[in-house]
């Protein structure tokens, strides 16, 4: 094919229309029918990332669109790499990470009439439940149009997963038309336009909150995702008002900034009469905004993009729909006008319970680093101290112990520099966040991973060494899902049972990266920093105390219970007997 026609096919349309909108770097894995399409890629300068499973591609594109602001693209295979893709598509949408995830797929006629394709399936319309919105390009000439279709869709309004369905066909079809500009390739204008609302919502707002005596800002991942540190901020040094930050908005305000609202949550929560959501939503991880958590008589204030959003839990009482930072560009300087302050007594009583609980934790960390069972407080405390004195480094967490004591333990100072399991606390996207935040921003990244958790995308290590990527994980191995003890019938192990003496470390070893076995405080605290600054991928085994650990972590309450015991003595007398 000479260099004209090859300029005329869908795939260096695709390619150039990607480059035209912005994207330098794809994730992905190839195989039929998309292998020349990632070479192309990479001839025409892209930077193409292979991955060893779809889920963790997809995983990284989405982390990639929450740290830039614009969509990261995957590529995938058809039908088996798709849906492995799938999950990873659906968690970007639901999390609202700007996400575009571009599948080979089987031909069009062919499908329709169930003649049984090689990996055939109806990629289109399996993928529409899971995103915003699904596209399939039939011609080549509407590629252009359909990049610039997928980018604004996934950056405009509540961002998420958009879906681009390329049939092989297209990928070595020629446009023809000849009534087209530049093969129809073009970049959206103002593709996520400023919202503005009304001067008669920022009164109600500024109304309601003047009116507060306990008044309460939580700061969801939306605000960072928004870059809306500054408003907050200012906001927050005008008023007094207290803020409690979701585990990804961790950083939007200092972690250790004296109106945080962390280390006295619960108080926070029962008692605040006004409670500020910002970029933050009602759902699962704020009890739905219900009682006995929440004070039954709080009234709630909401700054969201989307206003189906709007009294999905409680009423609502001062909406605010628009991207955040028009809306707080307006109203932080109305509320400032007021000259509002927050009353001492409510920051006193927040100080006290901060400070009595910040006392119970220390204790904590410190009984943890002497006691003979090596557990998640001592692992961590070095980590802890490490993100004080540098905190320009990356955190990725996944686990259910490991995710909920590092968010208690470490400190964020700059926003969109912590990255989880997010709305639907997905397991598995550590190394594929950790690869794009390594990839997206040159910064060292620290993947700290409950052992079950690395299961999920492990040989993701490979990918690691193979590009030579500035990531330290941290595997804190407790032998199990939850925790290591699990035995309920003597002859098999038990349902959460892993194995606790497994030596993780060595994977990074079998690639080419660097690795450590710690098994104690001491250890940990002479490795995790020369670990860190080698720049050199590496894999921490922290081996845990088996016990370590408790049932779902701090949500346990979701897990149902089941009266076992009668069973469980059943399978004693037996074992008796």
């Amino acid at each position: 094919m000479s260099e004209d026609l090859l300029n005329r096919t869908g795939a260096n349309i695709l390619v150039e229309a990607l480059q035209k909108n912005g994207v330098k770097n794809v994730y992905g894995i190839v195989g039929i029918p998309v292998t020349d399409l990632a070479r192309l890629m990479e001839l025409r300068g892209m930077k193409y990332y292979g991955f060893r499973r779809e889920d963790s591609a997809v995983d990284a594109a989405a982390g990639a669109g929450f740290l830039n602001k614009q969509p990261g693209v995957a590529l995938t295979v058809s039908a088996p790499g798709f849906l492995n893709g799938l999950t990873a598509l659906a968690q970007a949408t639901k999390n609202c990470f700007p996400l575009i995830m571009i599948s080979g797929s089987s031909e069009r006629h062919i499908i329709d009439l169930s003649q049984g394709d090689y990996e055939g399936l109806d990629q289109y319309n399996a993928a529409k439940p899971f995103c915003k919105k699904a596209y399939r390009v039939d011609r080549a000439e509407d590629v252009g149009l359909a990049v610039a279709r997928a980018v604004r869709t996934a950056v405009s309004g509540r961002p998420g997963g958009v879906y681009l369905d390329l049939p092989a066909d297209t990928i070595t079809q020629l446009n023809n038309a000849t009534d087209q500009v530049d093969q129809g390739i073009f970049a959206p204008v103002d593709p996520a336009p400023a919202q503005e609302p009304s001067d008669q919502a920022i009164q109600r707002a500024v109304d309601l909150i003047k009116s507060a005596k306990k008044p309460l800002m939580i700061i969801g991942k939306g605000a960072a995702y928004d870059r809306s540190e500054k408003q907050l901020q200012e906001l927050v040094d005008a008023t007094d008002i207290p803020f409690l930050p979701m585990s990804m908005a961790k950083g939007v305000i200092p972690d250790d900034d004296k109106h945080s609202a962390a280390a006295a949550r619960s108080l926070s929560l029962k008692n605040a009469d006004v409670v500020i959501l910002v970029g933050a939503r009602l759902n699962w991880m704020l009890s739905y905004g219900d009682a006995p958590q929440f004070n039954p008589d709080a009234k709630f204030i909401q700054l969201d993009i989307d206003a189906t959003q709007f009294d999905s839990s409680q009423k609502i009482d001062a909406p605010l729909q628009g991207d955040l930072q028009s809306i707080l560009n307006k109203l932080v300087p109305a509320l400032k006008a007021t000259n509002y302050k927050v009353d001492s007594a409510w920051l006193d009583a927040i100080a006290a319970d901060t400070t009595k609980n910040d006392e119970k934790f220390a204790q904590r960390i410190e009984k943890g680093k002497t006691k003979p069972e090596f557990g998640f407080y001592a692992a961590i405390d070095p980590i802890k101290e490490y993100f004080q004195e540098h905190p320009e480094t990356y955190l990725v967490s996944e686990g259910a112990n490991t995710l909920d004591i590092g968010r208690d333990m470490i400190g964020m100072q700059l926003p969109r520099h912590r990255l989880d399991t997010g709305t639907w606390g997905v397991m598995g996207v550590g190394m594929g966040y950790a690869i794009a935040t390594a990839v997206e921003t040159g910064k060292p990244v620290v993947a700290l991973e409950g052992d079950s958790a690395f299961g999920f995308d492990g040989m993701e290590i490979e990918t690691i060494c193979r590009y030579h990527l500035p990531i330290t994980i941290v595997i804190l191995n407790n032998g199990g899902i939850y925790n290591g003890i699990d035995k309920v019938v003597p002859d098999q192990p038990g349902p959460t049972q892993l194995d606790p003496t497994a030596h993780y470390d060595l994977l990074a070893k079998a690639f080419g990266g660097d690795n450590y076995f710690v098994t104690n405080y001491e250890e940990m605290k002479d490795t995790f920093a020369k670990a860190v600054a080698s720049g050199k991928p590496n894999i921490i085994n922290v081996q845990l105390d088996p016990a370590m650990g408790k049932e779902s972590g701090h949500i346990g309450n979701l897990n149902p219970k089941l009266n076992l015991e009668p069973l469980e003595e059943k399978e004693s007398v037996d074992k008796n007997d």
